[in-house]
């Protein structure tokens, strides 16, 4: 009898390889009909190139990796396995850049935020309150986002690291950084042996060739952090108020660094229901997303004004005259790369599995009797998901006939799925709003971190070793901006 789940895993693998193929084939005939003028390699914004011999580092760590990292994963004390995931993480992105042409190649170019901290100058709350007044004169990427991004490189410029390659590791190690606050929620939500299972996934990403470099990883970054920080609040000691707010700081931001970042908010609030946070906690984030806010609002910047501002020049871009209905499916190709097939067999086996058994709701036993949660049946109490005859049913788990619970059979593999589920909800309300058409390779990043933990459904080092091979290929044969 074959693996639970391996012929749905095989579907979504042709699935996966036939949304890509066909993307990039229809791509090459809008481009060659000059529909598509500004993306030489639709659904991708770069060009074709060939592979050199530069990508042997990045194969050879890849190699070990794949070896490695999941026996270190499972073997190592939690702390320690988040600290090798983090530096394979970092190891993997910048070998990855550095094949190419280099790490801080990406911050040289003329429309990107460094180019704009001359007009900041030593009076950023003056550049802050006209920001949306001075918009059209700005470089592309300054026009399609809130004004944090060049603050925060301003910042950085200013503490003494100017200049491409400190906002590069700035991106690159925050971005990286992800893998370690991912885990943690994840530890939080299904338990350790899930976020042991994610953390390969996570620190050899395909992502990682967007990652490294661009912004947007920041973004992911931050975001990541600030959904790790509001599920920990309230546990064992932590001050759930102080965890709060240090979330809300975060997860406020977000909109201020991307407008595109705005569904990202619904996997915090997945997470937080998850896991039933406390009220200091939800208190503590509110305060804290709301004193960003008030903290622009006081500096000039209105963020109504500054999304009907960039809506304008989106308009008066050449990106807006893209065709919808081509990018409605393309940006799912290009999802699709980030993530890598494992994550489509993951999102298969699993989905395949929560169709195929019921679970038992929380509070119900085998046999079908409710058990009220709190409630004594025969004067005792009854825990949930405890039958009455004793067994543990732990919710989502399916008994079997001894009355024994089952490995689990619903998305959230202790809550995983919900993480998902919630990103992948995000993208796709992005994806159908028509602004994001086209160079979604790096606007995705901050989902994709979450997305590819539907991986986890299908582990193996074969599928750790594909997933690889997405990275490398993606970076051998595409000639990205970022």
């Amino acid at each position: 009898m074959g693996e639970p789940g391996a012929g749905s895993a095989g579907k979504a693998l042709a699935g996966w390889a036939a949304l890509i193929v066909a993307a990039f084939a229809v791509g090459a005939v809008l481009h060659g009909a000059g529909v598509l003028r500004i993306d030489h390699l639709p659904p991708l914004h770069g060009h074709l190139r060939v592979p050199s011999a530069a990508l042997l580092p990045p194969l050879a760590f890849a190699v070990l990796a794949v070896a490695a990292l999941p026996a270190l994963a499972t073997r190592l004390r939690f702390g320690a396995a988040l600290l090798v995931a983090y530096g394979a993480a970092l190891a993997w992105a910048v070998l990855l850049a550095s094949s190419g042409e280099g790490l801080a190649w990406p911050f040289t170019h003329r429309q990107e935020y460094l180019a704009v901290l001359p007009a900041v100058g030593g009076d950023p709350l003056g550049w802050l309150a006209s920001f949306t007044e001075r918009l059209p004169a700005y470089p592309t990427h300054v026009r399609g986002h809130p004004p944090l991004p060049v603050l925060v490189l301003w910042v950085l410029a200013r503490v003494g690291l100017p200049g491409p390659l400190p906002a590069a590791l700035l991106a690159v190690a925050t971005g990286c950084s992800a893998t370690v606050a991912v885990a943690l929620t994840v530890r939080r939500v299904a338990g350790e042996e899930a976020a042991r299972r994610a953390l390969p996934y996570l620190a050899l990403t395909p992502a990682a060739v967007w990652i490294a470099t661009t912004m947007d990883a920041f973004f992911a970054g931050v975001g990541a952090w600030g959904v790790a920080l509001l599920v920990h609040g309230g546990v064992g000691r932590s001050p759930g108020a102080l965890y709060g707010a240090a979330a809300g700081v975060l997860l406020g931001a977000l909109p201020y660094l991307s407008y595109g970042l705005v569904p990202y908010l619904l996997v915090p609030v997945v997470a937080a229901v998850a896991v039933r946070i406390t009220r200091a906690a939800v208190v503590g984030c509110l305060v804290g997303a709301a004193a960003v806010t008030a903290a622009f609002a006081a500096g000039g910047f209105r963020w109504p004004a500054g999304v009907a501002a960039t809506h304008v020049e989106w308009a008066a871009d050449p990106g807006a005259a893209r065709p919808y209905l081509y990018f409605l499916v393309a940006n799912l190709a290009v999802l699709a790369l980030l993530t890598g097939p494992a994550t489509a067999a993951g999102l298969a086996v699993l989905t395949d599995r929560a169709a195929a058994v019921p679970a038992v709701p929380v509070g119900r036993t085998g046999a079908g009797r409710v058990i009220a949660v709190g409630r004594t049946v025969a004067r005792r109490v009854v825990p949930v998901g405890r039958a009455v005859a004793g067994p543990v049913i732990p919710v989502g788990r399916v008994p079997n006939r001894l009355g024994a619970a089952t490995d689990p059979v619903r998305w959230p593999r202790g809550g995983v799925g919900a993480l998902v589920a919630a990103a992948a909800v995000a993208v796709l309300a992005l994806d159908v709003s028509g602004v994001t058409r086209g160079e979604v390779e790096r606007i995705w990043v901050p989902y994709a971190v979450w997305i590819s933990l539907a991986a986890t459904a299908v582990p193996g080092r074969r599928w750790l070793a594909a997933q690889a091979a997405i990275g490398l290929l993606l970076q051998g044969l595409v000639l990205s901006p970022w």
